[in-house]
């Protein structure tokens, strides 16, 4: 049997790969409207200005409105692997689909009134 370990480093290898060479964030086009409809979560941190978290540790939370959608989508990635270590980010974050992800970046990253 392989080491589950090893091949879970391997695929989030080839993803970042994938991620860095910018074919995921040009094949991958989400759906801003879809993304409107999954923000939930997002909004009640990100939506707000000047807000502060205090789990784990008092943390300014940072505005997403006008990323760059690959940033967004590389984020949320490294949430969901755990290489980005927020707890709250990782728990929304695995629970995301990579349809998830290019939503909620074409959202966020795309033009805002």
């Amino acid at each position: 049997m392989r080491n589950p370990r090893m091949i879970l480093a391997l695929l989030a290898g080839a993803s970042m790969a994938v991620l860095s060479s910018g074919a995921f964030a040009e094949g991958a086009a989400g759906s801003a409207e879809a993304g409107k409809s999954k923000n939930a979560m997002c909004i009640g941190c990100h939506g707000i200005p000047g807000y502060r978290t205090a789990y784990p540790e008092v943390y300014n939370v940072p505005k997403i409105y006008g990323q760059q959608q690959a940033y967004i989508i590389k984020a949320l990635q490294a949430y969901k692997s755990g290489e980005r270590g927020h707890p709250s980010m990782q728990g929304i974050a695995r629970g995301l689909t990579d349809a998830d992800m290019a939503d909620l970046a074409a959202y966020y990253g795309g033009p805002h009134k």
